[in-house]
């Protein structure tokens, strides 16, 4: 299928910010027609087609995982004809019987559940395919992509089916009520736009670590990209696993596995070529690793000082990434941006817990509300162009904010340039959300511990 238009135009005349145009132009109806032909889907004579039911669910996240009856409120204040690219005859028959659709959420409640996982999966990365491809030559200084990869746990409702999917945790006082899931995000380091994130259980007997998933999701990391993870990542199985991949890696390690293949005391300035052998235990709890299995690399080591705490401290990492000592400190200091941007998911986009029932809907869930994100990092972009700043010197929450309250005014739009007139006040006021510059230092506080609550003494009679 031939590519359509770049969803990012830098014509000013063609380029639209709003989430609903950037949709339409990164999910055409051609890729629809395509996806129909290839997976045998057919949705003669639907209002609800697969373009209007994963526009909706986005939608949803777009509004801070807002009710389905929400969703459905804005199908009838009107979608562009454009989803629909044949004449729908149940919606020229609405309109002539009743003047408007229904405004019950039973039938938009059974296309999402009827909606194909791996149709969800086709446009959540074709969204992010075309996104990358668009901003990946106009950043510097990085010759590659590098993904920045962290997890984090998601609470689930506590029905039958995700109890068994997902079961909760336990300690010496019982089970747990809430289902949870490991979640796993790689996102990229100077634009801010993710991966379909990989998950699996947190708990129970096929319960896996942000290791494993890794090792699933770097599949789908584009060529030659740089894997940039904690400690927690700097383990043997991860950088094999990019390795055979051709992904270079740059990975924090702890201070006791760096001791172990130092072979000797850590220092600062340490930069020495690293042959990185399977441990015992690696081989244990990995045992289709071949008797030669290694990586070639480097360990290096260096005195950070950091500007909230007092005394500075050893920082050991392993690479197989060719670059300078100043590059490569400066692209690990921004390793703490995939907290920030977990926060972002969690908190401004409200998926730290889900409302579906089902396994198949939390994948759908989980997998359109990366793209609802990835759709507000392409209007940041191009505030960001606009503004000649980098991508991520601009708050995700306040051009979100934007985006919410100029989509009324774009949806009630008369002409393509009242449109674009919107548009670009909407990139105006998104070019005037810059995060703040902190030229102080914070200052260091001493850690304390907060005193044991104390019980009130029984009453007496």
């Amino acid at each position: 299928m031939s590519s359509p238009s770049p969803a990012l135009s830098t014509d000013p005349q063609a380029r639209h910010a709003d989430a609903l145009a950037l949709y339409q132009r990164l999910l055409p109806a051609p890729f629809w027609e395509l996806l129909c032909q290839q997976q045998e889907l057919r949705q003669n004579n639907r209002v609800y087609t697969l373009a209007v039911v994963v526009w909706l669910m986005i939608y949803q996240w777009l509004q801070g995982h807002v009710p389905l009856d929400q969703a459905v409120l804005q199908l009838l204040r009107g979608l562009p004809d454009s989803f629909w690219p044949n004449p729908c005859k149940r919606l020229l028959a609405c309109h002539r019987k009743s003047g408007c659709l229904s405004a019950n959420t039973a039938a938009y409640n059974t296309a999402r559940q009827q909606l194909p996982l791996s149709v969800v999966e086709s446009c959540c990365d074709r969204i992010f395919e075309q996104l990358a491809s668009e901003t990946r030559g106009a950043l510097a200084p990085l010759d590659r992509p590098a993904f920045l990869f962290d997890g984090t746990s998601v609470q689930l409702p506590p029905t039958a089916a995700l109890h068994q999917a997902y079961p909760p945790g336990s300690n010496q006082h019982g089970h747990s009520h809430w289902p949870l899931l490991r979640m796993l995000v790689a996102h990229d380091l100077q634009t801010g736009l993710a991966l379909r994130p990989q998950w699996g259980p947190l708990n129970g007997q096929q319960a896996v670590s942000e290791q494993q998933l890794l090792e699933l999701a770097i599949q789908r990391l584009p060529s030659a990209s740089l894997v940039v993870g904690d400690a927690n990542f700097g383990v043997f199985s991860v950088a094999y696993a990019a390795s055979q991949r051709g992904h270079p890696v740059l990975l924090r390690l702890t201070t006791a596995r760096a001791l172990h293949l130092a072979g000797g005391p850590l220092h600062d300035g340490l930069d020495r070529p690293l042959t990185w052998k399977p441990s015992r235990d690696d081989r244990r709890r990995h045992p289709s690793l071949p008797q030669d299995a290694c990586v070639q690399g480097r360990l290096l080591v260096c005195l950070v000082q950091p500007s909230n705490q007092t005394k500075p401290f050893l920082i050991a990492l392993f690479l197989t990434w060719e670059a300078s000592m100043q590059q490569i400190l400066a692209v690990y200091g921004q390793r703490w941006q995939i907290e920030t941007d977990l926060r972002t998911l969690k908190s401004t986009l409200h998926l730290e817990q889900l409302r579906c029932t089902t396994p198949e809907m939390v994948a759908k869930e989980l997998d359109l509300a990366m793209a609802a994100y990835n759709i507000i990092r392409a209007v940041i972009y191009l505030a960001a162009q606009k503004a000649g700043l980098p991508p991520r010197a601009f708050s995700f929450t306040r051009v979100r904010n934007i985006v919410q309250a100029f989509a009324p005014m774009l949806a009630a739009a008369q002409t393509p340039q009242q449109a674009q007139e919107i548009t670009d006040r909407l990139l105006y006021y998104a070019g005037q959300a810059r995060l703040p510059r902190r030229t102080r230092k914070r200052p260091a506080y001493p850690r304390e511990v907060w005193p044991k609550p104390q019980s009130f003494p029984p009453r007496k009679e």
